[in-house]
């Protein structure tokens, strides 16, 4: 990554990041010089992932007054940025995971559908409520950006792919990546959908 970019770790069923990604807008088009903007993959839920699908139970701290704060806080976002996006409980509970390995097959096959692909992919979660667990809706998506549909298809069940997320994500906590979204510029980093002025600190000041 070169000093003048900004890297977005992020998720595609992370509401924060889809808003995060709202205020970015907001900041780069107001922005005098713009960064490079470099979408990196995250594992959200990964911790509680069950090896024989679905996920665990798992206690870490997010109890009902947790996630009714969180909504809150959504529907507050929502309406500052204006976007269109549904709530939490008219989006399906989804695993990220195949729909980040198809991604990053884009990146590496089809680099400059990559952006494309990746916008897709969270509007179609968080505006549409579509299953970007389902391999068919990543296809639809994928050939929406002008990537085939049977190649990304064959992406989800690579292994070598699923090897490479997998050492993608190990290297995000490596470098103490622990909540997303998390914007990273030279040496500095700010973690949530922090405003746009936050952003504009956070790049210029770097």
């Amino acid at each position: 990554m070169s000093d003048d970019t900004l890297a977005v770790y992020s998720d595609f069923v992370c509401p924060f990041c889809y808003l995060g990604r709202a205020a970015l807008r907001e900041y780069l088009a107001d922005a005098d010089d713009p960064p490079a903007v470099e979408w990196r993959l995250f594992d959200l839920r990964g911790y509680k992932r069950d090896p024989e699908g679905g996920f665990r139970d798992v206690d870490d701290g997010k109890d009902e007054d947790y996630f009714a704060e969180a909504r809150e806080n959504v529907a507050r976002l929502r309406e500052q940025y204006g976007v269109e996006m549904q709530s939490f409980d008219d989006v399906p509970e989804v695993d990220s995971w195949d729909a980040q390995q198809a991604a990053l097959y884009v990146r590496q096959a089809y680099p400059g559908s990559f952006d494309s692909f990746y916008h897709a992919t969270m509007n179609a979660y968080w505006r549409d409520g579509r299953d970007i667990a389902d391999s068919d809706v990543l296809a639809d998506i994928a050939e929406d950006v002008g990537v085939s549909g049977a190649e990304v298809r064959d992406a989800v069940t690579d292994e070598r792919l699923e090897a490479e997320l997998e050492d993608h994500f190990d290297r995000a906590q490596r470098r103490g990546i622990s909540g997303i979204p998390t914007f990273v510029s030279g040496d500095h980093a700010a973690r949530g959908a922090v405003p746009p002025a936050h952003l504009e600190r956070l790049v210029e000041g770097a």
